[in-house]
């Protein structure tokens, strides 16, 4: 009388993982404030601070000049705001719930749903405070314009994605070198205060220090997304092939990571840590 009924066919498989997927994207995304309302306010007040920032570092050193020819709100939110939901995919994917985690010991929950909550929660709140900022611009400062809609979206999903990706490994790997992985996260995430291209334009980037930053796929992504964004900027030294393919190839590679750690994980590691 106390065994729940397990789902038999394919589809109500799928069904049964998508409704514990939403509840704990849910408990994500309510994970720093018990209003959800709220968390997405003190998300968007980061994003705005962060923003804010940028314009008065820009405007007080005078390189404002060096922006691309058009809106300079969009010129800023064209690398920031990838920046950031490229940095924070990355953090919260790494840290889901792995196989030792007290949560797994419900029957529902597994590492792949812990994983896609992470995710889709960042997505979400990233996604929704991003629209809001844009709402504000257009109808409180001046009109904005952009370009190309879709393939701007786009290049926003790729660099949420490829920061699922890297902190896909770098869950797969924490449990095997926690104090090593954490360093690398935040290497990662200093080096790409630069390395992301997000300050700068990569057509007006002298030949030696493109092949310094050609590496990374998020200076691809943020370059891409200021071609969709403004008419008038053609990228010559990025293309969105090469994040799209090493997104899943990181992908596949986090993903066997993950099932290797996940079948010879103990939860003593974390008792002797």
């Amino acid at each position: 009388m106390f065994q729940t009924a397990r789902p038999t066919t394919t589809r109500a498989l799928v069904f049964s993982m998508l409704e514990v997927t939403y509840h704990a994207t849910v408990r994500k995304v309510r994970k720093t404030h018990g209003n959800a309302i709220l968390a997405i306010g003190m998300s968007l007040m980061q994003s705005v601070m962060f923003l804010a920032a940028f314009y008065l570092m820009f405007t007080f050193l005078g390189t404002r000049g060096a922006a691309i020819r058009g809106d300079f709100m969009l010129y800023l939110l064209s690398g920031i705001f990838l920046y950031l939901v490229h940095i924070q995919a990355l953090q919260e994917v790494m840290r889901a719930e792995n196989s030792t985690s007290p949560m797994m010991q419900h029957a529902p929950m597994n590492t792949l749903v812990a994983i896609l909550s992470s995710a889709f929660s960042i997505l979400y709140i990233k996604t929704i405070s991003l629209l809001v900022i844009l709402f504000l611009l257009h109808t409180v400062i001046q009109p904005i314009t952009i370009h190309d809609w879709s393939g701007a979206f786009m290049m926003y999903l790729l660099a949420w994605g490829s920061g699922c990706a890297l902190g896909l490994i770098l869950m797969a790997a924490k449990p095997w070198a926690p104090d090593v992985v954490t360093i690398i996260q935040m290497v990662y995430v200093r080096a790409n205060m630069i390395a992301s291209g997000k300050m700068f334009v990569a057509n007006m980037m002298p030949g030696f220090m493109i092949d310094l930053f050609d590496w990374n796929p998020l200076f691809h992504i943020i370059d891409q997304a200021r071609g969709f964004t403004f008419v008038n900027y053609f990228p010559h030294h990025t293309n969105w092939e090469y994040p799209l393919y090493a997104t899943l190839v990181l992908i596949l590679l986090g993903m066997m990571g993950e099932f290797y750690t996940r079948k010879r994980a103990s939860a003593s590691w974390d008792a002797a840590r």
